[in-house]
């Protein structure tokens, strides 16, 4: 008797990846700007105790994100559907989103806090930024190859 392959779930891999992308980035950013270099918290126009807070809800999303992650990504290897190149594509996506995201609208539209205060602020946005979008890139260029692998005959 002879099984038949799985197909590849190319929605389930580049989405496990996304948001382990989100998640990984949000922990980086959180870990490295908030706690370690104490830079800025999530939340910065309140009170310090707000501002851990803030941090503390960002961190748990993040964790939840990263659960969410796994188990989408457990199931796809109990499936044997695991599509290895749309789910790296996905993670540089979800990686450059978070960044970009952060980035233009949690710091620049909702003006939730800056990336480094008491300093000459552009240099810090601009590499900010465009981390994001090298990483957007990286992640759309890995998709591109991954749709034109597997679409060729």
């Amino acid at each position: 008797m002879t099984t038949v392959a799985a197909q590849p779930d190319v929605r389930g891999s580049r989405r496990s990846g996304l948001l382990l992308g989100v998640a990984f980035m949000a922990g980086l950013d959180e870990i490295v700007f908030h706690q370690v270099l104490g830079w800025h918290h999530f939340y910065d126009h309140s009170t310090s105790a707000i501002g851990l807070l803030s941090d503390g809800l960002l961190h748990a999303a993040e964790l939840m994100a990263i659960v969410a992650g796994i188990f989408l990504l457990a199931d796809l290897l109990r499936a044997r559907t695991f599509a290895t190149a749309f789910f790296w594509a996905g993670l540089f996506l979800g990686l450059g989103s978070f960044q970009l995201f952060d980035g233009l609208i949690n710091h620049k539209v909702f003006q939730l806090h800056q990336i480094r205060y008491n300093v000459m602020l552009p240099p810090y946005d601009v590499v900010w930024n465009v981390v994001g979008f090298l990483l957007l890139v990286i992640g759309a260029g890995m998709y591109r190859r991954a749709s034109q692998t597997t679409l060729s005959p």
